[in-house]
């Protein structure tokens, strides 16, 4: 099993949750989350509201699922599919691997607790 944590602009999360749902995938986590990288940030006013300075951090959405090994490259593929424009600030796929799952509520384990 993998987890995949894809870090999204805002405005693409619909897109993204709907693409990871088509492909067969139900459990989702969906965080807000900031960070900065290659892509550029936005411009915001300062405190007092009079100039406009450069943000720290952009804003983004961390979008964590948990699927089967042979579900992987159809989800990835999906993710790309809708999120990918071709500028520095589309965002992150991780993928790690999951040693073990085990649901709460019912103490199932493995491919199980999914």
């Amino acid at each position: 099993m993998k987890r995949l944590e894809a870090i999204i602009p805002n405005n693409k999360m619909s897109l993204v949750i709907s693409a990871i749902e088509g492909a067969g995938i139900t459990g989702i986590t969906v965080m807000d989350s900031r960070g900065r990288g290659k892509g550029t940030r936005p411009l915001v006013r300062s405190s007092r509201g009079t100039k406009m300075q450069l943000a720290e951090y952009n804003s983004l959405i961390t979008v964590i699922t948990i699927v089967d090994d042979s579900k992987v490259e159809q989800v990835v593929s999906a993710i790309l599919d809708v999120a990918c424009t071709g500028t520095n600030s589309d965002g992150k796929i991780f993928i790690s691997s999951v040693d073990e799952i085990i649901d709460i509520q019912t103490g199932q384990r493995g491919k199980d607790a999914l």
